[in-house]
């Protein structure tokens, strides 16, 4: 690949990193705007509720209250798909434990469930990693389990003195 080729490659990665990022900032304001919606029911919800104390029943309010509570739950799906859609834009996805995880994993570094998705893209770029024992996959420093197999890389990692650094 010569020089100019190189140049070309990098502002391209560089134009598309671009591209992502003010995507993932119109994504972010939008969330932040659900949430001011949000923010702005949950006042209505307590008003509605405050004045039908003060009228002495709370059956006006019931009508009122539930029309909020349903434009919430609406909200907060829209929400769950917009931070969703941030993720596919970052290649990563979520584990039924709550760690984001690479798109690609297989096996989740924090609780080692089986990931469902398995797509392979390639994402990572100068980032540490520990290479698994058990199949030789790259995980993230703080992985507990490989992201390939599943296997406990703690335990792997202390079996293997030779490849631990030494602790002061």
């Amino acid at each position: 690949m010569s020089f100019f080729d190189k140049v070309k490659q990098s502002a391209s990665d560089a134009a598309k990193k671009a591209q992502q990022t003010v995507e993932i900032t119109k994504l972010k304001s939008q969330i932040s705007s659900k949430e001011k919606e949000m923010d702005d029911l949950y006042l209505n919800i307590g008003e509605s509720v405050y004045r039908a104390h003060q009228a002495g029943g709370s059956d006006e309010s019931e009508a009122e209250v539930a029309g909020f509570l349903k434009e919430l739950d609406e909200l907060q799906v829209e929400i769950q798909m917009l931070e969703e859609r941030i993720k596919n834009i970052r290649f990563e996805k979520s584990c039924s434990c709550g760690k984001v995880v690479p798109l690609d994993a297989r096996f989740c570094p924090d609780c080692g469930a089986q990931l469902t998705e398995e797509v392979k893209t390639d994402t990572t770029f100068g980032e540490i990693r520990v290479i698994c024992s058990n199949c030789m996959a790259e995980n993230e420093l703080n992985s507990k389990f490989c992201l390939s197999c599943g296997s406990d890389l703690n335990s792997a990692n202390e079996q293997d003195g030779a490849h631990q650094p030494e602790r002061p």
